[in-house]
């Protein structure tokens, strides 16, 4: 229970994440300081001060020049929110992890494993700041498409392992999978991390509000190379150009969906009316309602509430197909 609300509020702190992306929230604060920072501007000078730190940075110059106080709040909120969630999350893992070790519920090979999670989680803070500061550059209004992939994907696996732990504690309901089917749950699980991945790097380069047709782009399923790779050097076009960021995006949707079509067939022929068949087909209902999602999202040029959709429900898939592989390793 102690592992699984801590996942709860990875999934939580993503979906805020999301949040403060689409509303440009994400550069207000322009200073990292994990203990001071918990108490946000508590008069009116503190406000002022803050909002003229934000407008000596290049968002405010080239894009929020002019904003009022009030719009200034906003977006601030929305990334305190962001890091307190990371405190709040930071203080349940130290207060469980530490009273389980005291009472000596939690030993030897699982200790390390949490430990190990809790150290992922403190980097991921770092990692964060690096993120945001890449913003803070001359010249730049967000911030660097990489640097968010890589704060996202490591959001991903720390959610990832907290499930798969969580899952393995659970009682064995004595089903043996077959070699195949583990490989293929694990092949699923891959996939899942990695189209999350590709999702951060549509969401940093703002791919997702161009190319909104489907599912053809520029008239073609497979663009034109020329469209493709039109940015040099040639390895920039898989992090800042939208037609192959957008590209790769959505063929590893289609590979995870049929990934997970074959395994949920798979897994029905090989063990018929067990607990892994039943949750190798939601996780192939999962993977084709967030293709639909995805789908509208681009279609409707990436909303507020529906990119916020297609966030969290990402997290949903990649939730399940977790657990999934963990209960077939503990049977």
């Amino acid at each position: 229970m102690w592992l699984f609300s801590i996942a709860g509020l990875v999934f939580l702190m993503v979906l805020v994440g999301g949040a403060t992306r689409l509303t440009g929230s994400g550069l207000s604060i322009t200073e990292w300081n994990p203990i001071m920072g918990a108490i946000p501007p508590l008069t009116d000078q503190a406000w002022l001060d803050a909002f003229e730190k934000y407008k000596a940075i290049p968002q405010y110059k080239l894009v929020n020049e002019g904003m009022a106080l009030g719009d200034f709040k906003f977006i601030f909120w929305w990334e305190w929110s962001h890091r307190q969630l990371g405190r709040a999350m930071g203080l349940v893992f130290a207060l469980g992890f530490v009273g389980f070790l005291v009472t000596g519920r939690m030993r030897g090979s699982l200790a390390l494993k949490v430990l190990g999670i809790g150290l992922l989680g403190g980097l991921q803070g770092g990692i964060g700041w690096l993120m945001v500061k890449s913003g803070l550059d001359d010249g730049m209004t967000a911030v660097a498409p990489i640097r968010l992939m890589f704060h996202l994907t490591m959001a991903s696996l720390i959610y990832t392992l907290i499930v798969m732990v969580a899952t393995s504690l659970g009682r064995s309901r004595g089903e043996v999978a077959p070699s195949a089917i583990t490989r293929g749950a694990t092949i699923a699980l891959i996939l899942a991390l990695l189209q999350i991945a590709l999702g951060a790097l549509v969401a940093g380069s703002k791919a997702g509000l161009t190319w909104n047709t489907w599912p053809l782009i520029d008239g073609q399923f497979i663009p034109r190379s020329d469209l493709l790779f039109s940015v040099t050097p040639t390895i920039e076009n898989f992090v800042d150009n939208t037609a192959l960021v957008q590209f790769d995006h959505r063929m590893t949707a289609y590979l995870l969906l049929a990934a997970a079509v074959w395994h949920s067939f798979r897994v029905t022929h090989a063990m018929p009316g067990t607990s892994a068949q039943k949750r190798a087909m939601v996780n192939a209902g999962l993977v084709g309602g967030q293709a639909v999602i995805g789908i509208l999202t681009l279609l409707y040029a990436v909303p507020l509430w529906l990119g916020l959709v297609h966030q969290a429900f990402a997290f949903v898939v990649l939730g399940m197909v977790a657990v999934h592989r963990a209960a077939l390793a503990r049977g």
